[in-house]
């Protein structure tokens, strides 16, 4: 599944670096933890959807430890997963598999049999017109982003995605003439994360071939912000974590890991985003560290001593 081969692409490249460094962060993340097992967004109190990413960024780092994963199956338990949103569905499914994984109860063996099938019908529920998935079901504009989300999904509980053809034509429909994507149809400057997630997406589909992949790479090279990583589009002028991250990963996955210098990102990365106690922020200007930053840091230097990479 992508998300554990991405966690394994990731897990090797940090095994390379400074074990004190690693755990720093990894003291961080566990830091974040809650009382009630889940882990604290910004707003201070336990969020599924972050909860997701300190479990990616442990899982990567060296693992989950007994007593986290006590207390966060403890929190994984008292969420029904068939209530949630697309979003923290995926983040609900990822941390289940890396609890049982890890040596933890199967939390989807008390689930109804036809777990799959109530997923999949809240999946099309918010299958629009323009033949991507929208953010509701009331919704009325397709997401690149979402589109993304949904997919990865389906192949958490095994199933492929319906009308495969509707969503390549949805996602062709987003690129522009920068190369780049946007994230719903009337925007006309694409974003790096769009573009990232399209170009994921379009590979899994084996629906991405070279004029493409090269508009990419073009629109990419755009948004290499002077101080050494990513710009989230053109016109913000600093990089960020989660830009970096996503366009290192589309670069490399398109074989040009030249695309930029590592040295200027790994800098920008020590000296902008990386706090020395732990942790990560989100860019040079932010305040404050979190566990979704702290995985798109994490991700990068993942990503850049990652061996397989580096040939």
């Amino acid at each position: 599944m992508y998300l554990f081969q991405l966690a394994d692409r990731v897990a090797r490249g940090l095994s390379e670096i400074d074990s004190a460094r690693l755990e720093r962060h990894r003291a961080f993340l566990i830091a974040q933890q809650m009382p009630d097992g889940g882990f604290r967004g910004r707003e201070g109190g336990s969020d599924l959807y972050y909860t997701g990413f300190a479990v990616r960024a442990l899982a990567v780092s060296g693992g989950i430890s007994d007593d986290v994963r006590e207390l966060l199956t403890a929190y994984l338990g008292s969420v029904n997963p068939l209530k949630l949103g697309v979003i923290d569905l995926l983040s609900w499914l990822y941390s289940a598999l890396v609890v049982q994984a890890s040596g933890g109860p199967d939390l989807l063996g008390t689930a109804p049999s036809d777990f799959a099938e109530q997923v999949s019908q809240m999946l099309e529920a918010n299958r629009v017109s323009d033949g991507g998935y929208a953010k509701a079901a009331e919704g009325s504009a397709g997401s690149t982003y979402q589109s993304f989300m949904v997919a990865l999904t389906y192949e958490m509980i095994g199933r492929k995605i319906p009308r495969r053809n509707a969503l390549i034509q949805f996602l062709y429909d987003r690129q522009r003439d920068d190369g780049g994507f946007v994230e719903i149809a009337p925007m006309k400057r694409s974003g790096t994360n769009p573009t990232a997630a399209a170009a994921a997406l379009l590979r899994s589909l084996n629906a991405i071939d070279e004029d493409i992949a090269d508009d990419i790479l073009a629109f990419l090279t755009d948004v290499i912000s002077s101080e050494g990583g990513f710009q989230a589009n053109t016109r913000i002028p600093f990089a960020d974590g989660l830009s970096t991250f996503t366009a290192l990963l589309t670069a490399q996955d398109l074989r040009r890991r030249d695309l930029i210098s590592p040295d200027k990102v790994l800098n920008w990365l020590a000296t902008s985003i990386e706090r020395p106690e732990g942790g990560f922020k989100g860019a040079s200007w932010d305040q404050q560290a979190d566990v979704e930053y702290t995985f798109y840091g994490l991700g990068i230097l993942g990503l850049l001593y990652s061996p397989r990479d580096r040939k």
